[in-house]
C-alpha cells in the first residue's frame, strides 16, 4: 500500500520557522490534527483527509460527505463527518457510525469518543471491542475531550451544558457548566485545573473545575468555533465566526493576541505545531495557514487569493452569483474535479446523474435514470436536493426564484461546454 509505505518511511519534520500553507485540498479546511513526528492532518469539505509530511500530501480517501474532524491515536488516524461515520487510517475501515453528523472527535490510550449532532456520545474501543454510546447528552453534541488517564470525559453541546461523563459506567457525573447559548468548543487544562469553552454568542471563558470560578475573554464577535491550547499550556488560541484569531496568554491570563486571519469567512479549525512554535489554522480558502507563534503581530492574512465562492458578487453576473452561493463550494466548471466536494459539471448536460468516473456516488444517485438538462436542474432546485433525489449527500438548499434558477442554467450552459 502507498499510503503504508509513505507512512513507515516518515521521519520527524523540522521545526517551521516562518509562515507556510498546506495547499491541495479541494474544499474548506474543517479539522486539523498534529502528530508527535511532526505530521498534520487536515479534514476537508472535500469530503477527504489529507496527511502532510514535508508540506506534501497522501490522500486519505473514503468518507462520503465532508470530513469535519481528525485525530491522531498512536500509529493510527481516525476521522469523522458529515456521512454519520467515524473511520480508521491507514485502510478507512468504518469503526463506529451514528444517526446524525459527527462533529467532534477526542482520543485516549483506549478509546475514540465522538461527538454528534444526532445528541449521543459515541466510546469506541480501539481494540475492536463492542462500543458504548452515552447520552442522550440534551441535543446536538458539537465536542469531547478526555481527561489526561482517559477515565473521564467532558462534552459541549447545542444546549448549552458542559457535561462530564465517567467513561467506565457511561453515566454523567455532573455538570459543569449550564450555559445559555450552545458551546461549540472545549479544551481541557487539567494539569492546571481548568477547562476553556466557546460558545454560539462568542464567549470564551475559563473554569476553574475545582472551584468553579471563570475568567472570561468574550469579544464581541461570535461565534466561537475553534480552540487549541499550546503544548506547554501556555497559549490557548481561539478561532472566530468573524475571521479572528485571538491568543490568550494562561499564564498571566491576558489577551496576548488578537488577530484578524481571514480575508473573510470564520476560523473553523486551529491546532498547535507538536512543538509549540506554529499554530494551524484552517476555514473557508482551500488551504491550511501556518505562523509561528513569535511572529503573529507580522501575520500574513490567510486566504492571499480568494476562492471562486467569494468573489465580489457585484463583478458577477446574477447566473454566476446564483453558482458561486449555491454551488462553487462542492463543484468545479473544468475537465478536472479540483478535489471538491462534488462531481465536475463539465459537459453535465447530457449526463446520466451518477455516472462521472471516478467519483464515489451516494446508493441514490448510482440508480438514478436523472438525465442532467435544464428541466431536471431547475427542478433539483426549485424542490431542493433533498426533496428531488430522496437520499443524495447535496446540501439542503433551494432557489426559489425561478428567474434566478433561469440565470444560473444560462450560466451553466456556458460554463460547462467544451470549448472545442
Amino acid at each position: 500500500m502507498r499510503w503504508l509505505a509513505v507512512a513507515l518511511a516518515l521521519i520527524p519534520l523540522p521545526a517551521w520557522s516562518e509562515f507556510f500553507t498546506l495547499k491541495g485540498h479541494g474544499g474548506p479546511i474543517m479539522g486539523i490534527a498534529t502528530a508527535p513526528d511532526g505530521r498534520i492532518a487536515t479534514a476537508s469539505f472535500d469530503n477527504s483527509v489529507g496527511l502532510w509530511s514535508d508540506q506534501m500530501p497522501e490522500w486519505l480517501e473514503g468518507h462520503e460527505a465532508a470530513v469535519n474532524s481528525v485525530v491522531f491515536n498512536g500509529t493510527a488516524i481516525y476521522s469523522a463527518g458529515d456521512d454519520f461515520t467515524l473511520r480508521r487510517w491507514p485502510g478507512g475501515e468504518v469503526v463506529g457510525q451514528h444517526k446524525g453528523k459527527i462533529v467532534g472527535l477526542a482520543a485516549s490510550k483506549t478509546h475514540v469518543a465522538t461527538a454528534s449532532w444526532d445528541g449521543t456520545i459515541g466510546l469506541w474501543p480501539v481494540d475492536g471491542s463492542a462500543p458504548q454510546m452515552l447520552g442522550p447528552a440534551g441535543g446536538g453534541v458539537n465536542a469531547v475531550v478526555f481527561s489526561e488517564d482517559g477515565t473521564r470525559l467532558f462534552s459541549a453541546g447545542v444546549d448549552g451544558s458542559l457535561r462530564e461523563w465517567d467513561v467506565a459506567s457511561g453515566q454523567e457525573n455532573r455538570r459543569v457548566v449550564e450555559h445559555g447559548f450552545g458551546i461549540n468548543e472545549l479544551a481541557l487544562n487539567e494539569q492546571d485545573g481548568w477547562i476553556a469553552y466557546g460558545a454560539v454568542d462568542g464567549g470564551t471563558r475559563i473554569r476553574d473545575l475545582s472551584t468553579d470560578e471563570e475568567r472570561d475573554f468574550t469579544l464581541d464577535r461570535r461565534p466561537i468555533l475553534a480552540l487549541a491550547l499550546s503544548p506547554d499550556r501556555s497559549l490557548l488560541a481561539v478561532g472566530d465566526g468573524e475571521g479572528y484569531i485571538m491568543v490568550i496568554d494562561t499564564v498571566d491570563w491576558r489577551i496576548a493576541q488578537d488577530f484578524r486571519a481571514t480575508l473573510r469567512g470564520p476560523v473553523w479549525a486551529l491546532a498547535f505545531s507538536t512543538d509549540g512554535q506554529n499554530i494551524h489554522a484552517g476555514g473557508i480558502d482551500e488551504a491550511m495557514y501556518s505562523w509561528p507563534v513569535a511572529a503573529l503581530r507580522e501575520q500574513e492574512q490567510m486566504a492571499a487569493s480568494e476562492p471562486s465562492f467569494l468573489k465580489d458578487p457585484d463583478q458577477m453576473s446574477n447566473g454566476e452569483r446564483q453558482f458561486a452561493r449555491k454551488c462553487s463550494i462542492c463543484h468545479s466548471l473544468t475537465p478536472d474535479g479540483q478535489r471538491r466536494a462534488g462531481p465536475t459539471l463539465y459537459e453535465v448536460f447530457g449526463r446520466q446523474a451518477g455516472t462521472l468516473p471516478g467519483y464515489f456516488y451516494s446508493e441514490t444517485l448510482q440508480d438514478s435514470d436523472i438525465i442532467w438538462n435544464d428541466e431536471t436542474i431547475n427542478a433539483l432546485f426549485d424542490e431542493g436536493p433533498d426533496h428531488y433525489i430522496p437520499g443524495s449527500k447535496m446540501p439542503m438548499q433551494r432557489i426559489t426564484q425561478e428567474q434566478d434558477r433561469n440565470d444560473l442554467i444560462a450560466f451553466l450552459r456556458r460554463a460547462t461546454v467544451d470549448p472545442n
